[in-house]
C-alpha cells in the first residue's frame, strides 16, 4: 500500500482517535465496528466505513484485530533539517532495520522529549505497520525525517554527538549539556563506522556486578542513554 498508492494504515482505537483528532496527517478512511463508530459523537463528519469482524480481519495487519483501522495519506519528508534541532535533543537512528525497535524508539524520545527523530541510511520505513504500532501514537508528536549524520554536523556543526560504547563515560555521572544528538546503531553490528567517525562523546551503560549479559537491545539501551542525557545530573 505504501508503494503503490502512497498511504499507510494505523489500527487501534487510541492511535486512531488520535489521528482523527490533529491535522498533521490526513486520514483517507476508516475502517471500524460498530460498537467503535458509536463512541464517536462526530461520527457524520469523518470519513467512516462501518465493518463486520470478519472484515475488519481481512484486512487487518494485525494477529488479533482491534476495533478499527485507518487508512492515512503518507506525508512528504522535508527536505532541509529543522532549525531548532541546535536548540534541544534529537536522536539519529543509524541502520536500526527493525520496525519494532522504531515505533518503541520514537515512544522514547517522546516519552524524554527529544522533539526530532531522524532515520538514516538502513532504518526501517517509520510507515511499516509494526513501526506504527509500536511507536503507540507516537509518530504523532515526533519530528521525523530521512537524512545522513553527516548533513547534521554539516549543517550544525556546534551540536554535540554522543554514541553508545563499553569504553565510554558511565551515563549515570556525567553532567549532560542542554542540547544535542543521541546516535543509536542496529541490533548486533551496533554504529556503523562512519556515523563513529561523526560522534565526538562516548557513554556506556554500567552492567551489575558478575553478570555475564552480552548486550541490551537498541531500545532499551535508548532509553536509559536518553534518561541520562535529559535528566543526568540536574535535580528536579
Amino acid at each position: 500500500m505504501r508503494q503503490n498508492y502512497h498511504k499507510f494504515t494505523a489500527e487501534g482505537g487510541r492511535i486512531v482517535g488520535e489521528l482523527l483528532d490533529q491535522r498533521r496527517y490526513a486520514v483517507d478512511r476508516v475502517y471500524a465496528l460498530e460498537a467503535w463508530v458509536r463512541q464517536r459523537p462526530d461520527a457524520a463528519d469523518l470519513p467512516i466505513t462501518t465493518v463486520s469482524p470478519k472484515e475488519l480481519a481481512r484486512i487487518s495487519q494485525l494477529t488479533t484485530p482491534n476495533e478499527v483501522l485507518a487508512v492515512v495519506d503518507l506525508p512528504q519528508f522535508p527536505e532541509q533539517l529543522p532549525p531548532d534541532m541546535a536548540g534541544g535533543w534529537s536522536l539519529y537512528l543509524d541502520g536500526v532495520q527493525s520496525p519494532s525497535n522504531l515505533g518503541a524508539l520514537l515512544r522514547i524520545a517522546d516519552w524524554f522529549g527529544f522533539a526530532h527523530v531522524i532515520g538514516g541510511p538502513g532504518t526501517a520505513d517509520l510507515y511499516n505497520s509494526k513501526s506504527i504500532q509500536a511507536s503507540m501514537g507516537s509518530f504523532l508528536r515526533i519530528h521525523y525525517q530521512t537524512g545522513t549524520l553527516a548533513a547534521i554536523t554539516d549543517q550544525f556543526p556546534e551540536l554535540p554527538v554522543f554514541g553508545a560504547d563499553l569504553s565510554g563515560e558511565n551515563i549515570y555521572g556525567i553532567t549532560p549539556p542542554e542540547h544535542g544528538l543521541l546516535v543509536v546503531g542496529a541490533e548486533g553490528p551496533g554504529i556503523s563506522e562512519g556515523a563513529r567517525a561523526q560522534v565526538q562523546r562516548w557513554l556506556h551503560i554500567p552492567r551489575a556486578a558478575a553478570r555475564d549479559t552480552e548486550s541490551l537491545n537498541v531500545a532499551v539501551a535508548a532509553g536509559i542513554l536518553c534518561g541520562g542525557l535529559r535528566f543526568g545530573g540536574i535535580k528536579r
